[in-house]
């Protein structure tokens, strides 16, 4: 493990493992290093690019400073660019590839890869509550993190309650809820595109090359929101990977990601 200090302080730890160009992974919600689909994904990687997995602030061993913003996020990433040489490829995954979208507004990215970014644009599921972010907040407030966990699985994520019910009973609960605190942080990089309504072109400024992908087991909802994002971006293109679901294998994405960065 590694450290790098962000703009306003915040450590953030990160690791680097394999040889070639600068690759930056960025997680999801509630995902660290230990606890990602990144860790496998940086494995196939690692033969091709020197890949660069990080704890999102708040999560595993990086730090957290006050008040929440994305921007504090986008000066995480910078950080871990600077490490890197100055320039990297990019990919998020869920929540993390809305992430990726807001960094490669500003900062030197060559390539863009987006897997599954949770936008709700039809009606092919409900759009998450107006209140939710405020409700989620409240549950922290109180400390209520199983609550909150729970919230973000049926409304954010559209999970039934019968699954979540069954997911508070396995060991993995209590990790979640220790990283529940950061779930509003998730929801600001999220919560403007899930209304049910078509995207917009709100990403001028990414022109880079981009890939967007989705699984296709996936909920037609998310699919339709990956393909909505490929249209309005200036420069993108978009894949379907046959038998995947949300929780991609790596070593599905993995040949994909490295034929698109390295094309």
């Amino acid at each position: 493990m590694s450290t790098t200090v962000s703009a306003d302080g915040t450590k953030i730890a990160y690791t680097r493992a394999g040889a070639g160009p600068a690759l930056v992974l960025v997680d999801g919600a509630m995902c660290y290093r230990g606890s990602s689909p990144n860790d496998a994904l940086a494995k196939e990687l690692a033969a091709h690019f020197t890949v660069y997995t990080y704890d999102r602030r708040g999560r595993g061993e990086s730090g957290d400073t006050g008040p929440y913003a994305a921007e504090r996020e986008v000066e995480d990433i910078a950080a871990l660019v600077k490490e890197a040489g100055g320039e990297v490829f990019l990919f998020g995954i869920s929540s993390g590839a809305a992430l990726a979208l807001e960094a490669a507004r500003s900062l030197p990215v060559t390539k863009l890869a987006l897997y599954e970014p949770p936008f709700v644009v039809d009606d092919t599921r409900p759009r998450v509550p107006a209140d939710y972010p405020a409700r989620l907040d409240a549950a922290l407030a109180a400390g209520k993190r199983g609550t909150a966990v729970k919230m973000f699985m049926t409304e954010g994520v559209g999970l039934s309650g019968a699954t979540v019910a069954l997911m508070r009973i396995m060991p993995f609960w209590a990790k979640l809820k220790r990283v529940a605190t950061t779930l509003p942080y998730d929801t600001v990089l999220v919560f403007e595109h899930q209304s049910g309504e078509p995207l917009q072109a709100a990403w001028p400024e990414v022109k880079v090359p981009t890939l967007t992908v989705d699984g296709g087991k996936s909920p037609e909802w998310m699919r339709n929101g990956v393909s909505s994002l490929a249209k309005v971006l200036p420069s993108a293109e978009y894949r379907t990977l046959p038998g995947q679901t949300h929780i991609v294998k790596a070593a599905a994405l993995a040949p994909v990601l490295k034929e698109f960065y390295l094309r």
